[in-house]
């Protein structure tokens, strides 16, 4: 009989567990590329992308093979390549942090930096049908733990590397880049809507609300596809100055102190 630690589920003491192993990863992995090369960071975070992104592919192979899967999720259609890309507002940082780096985009990087953690961490603790209350070992499972808390570490190292920290400047830009971004990807709902590829394309909640209790909220105020997310954008405006807050107050903290050293 399999012991219950082995279930996953939101909050139990295998999803804590598996929280601390990760940001462990990243601690260490911030300790060691410390005094590295900035082309060695790089290096590092593109590779990790890579690798995940990797291991997101097996992860969706294995999905599309899964009988289980295809009956839970049955009033949704069943498994669809054309709904499993990484295009969800997680695991997009994957293809995104690569690209930031690789470009030095700052308005990307901030977009990675406060999206990526923020969406893995909302799909970590909502888990989909299909992905909550199932022993570990299945490689649904495997894939979609795996892949959502290396999403939101490798969003956290472009802070924890020294490769970017957020400025106010920075956030009319990323909010901009935001707002560009999920209107890319409700175009891309609607033409896989349309070719009748997919349906029920919904990427970036850009279409239907699928009951989330928020987003229902903001239907209520704007009945319209796609434009319902404008005060989610609102909050991730509020949300982004309250993260980038601190780091400002500390390098003007650390400049005061610099030009006093000076004088």
């Amino acid at each position: 009989m399999q012991s219950d630690f082995w279930i996953m589920r939101p909050f139990n003491m295998l999803f804590i567990a598996s929280f601390v192993l990760f940001l462990l990863l990243l601690i260490i992995a911030s300790f060691l590329l410390h005094n590295k090369t900035a082309k060695t960071k790089d290096a590092v975070l593109i590779t990790a992308c890579v690798i995940t992104l990797i291991g997101f592919v097996i992860y969706k192979i294995c999905l599309s093979h899964d009988r289980d899967f295809n009956v839970i999720t049955a009033s949704m259609g069943g498994f669809n390549w054309w709904g499993e890309l990484p295009l969800q507002l997680c695991n997009i940082n994957m293809l995104m942090i690569p690209i930031a780096v690789w470009k030095k985009s700052r308005p990307l990087a901030c977009f990675c930096f406060f999206l990526g953690p923020l969406g893995a961490l909302m799909a970590l603790i909502m888990p989909g049908n299909g992905f909550n209350g199932y022993p570990i070992f299945l490689p649904r499972m495997l894939g979609y733990y795996g892949t959502h808390f290396m999403v939101a570490i490798e969003g956290l190292a472009l802070v924890t590397f020294g490769m970017f920290r957020p400025k106010l400047r920075d956030l009319p830009r990323a909010i901009l880049a935001a707002f560009l971004i999920a209107f890319a990807i409700f175009c891309f709902n609607m033409l896989l809507r349309w070719t009748g590829l997919h349906p029920k394309a919904n990427y970036f909640f850009s279409v239907e609300t699928e009951g989330n209790p928020l987003l229902e909220i903001f239907y209520g105020w704007i009945p319209v596809p796609f434009l319902y997310l404008m005060p989610s954008i609102v909050i991730l405006g509020v949300y982004m100055l309250a993260i980038t807050l601190p780091f400002e107050l500390t390098e003007r903290k650390k400049k005061a102190r610099n030009d006093n050293h000076v004088n």
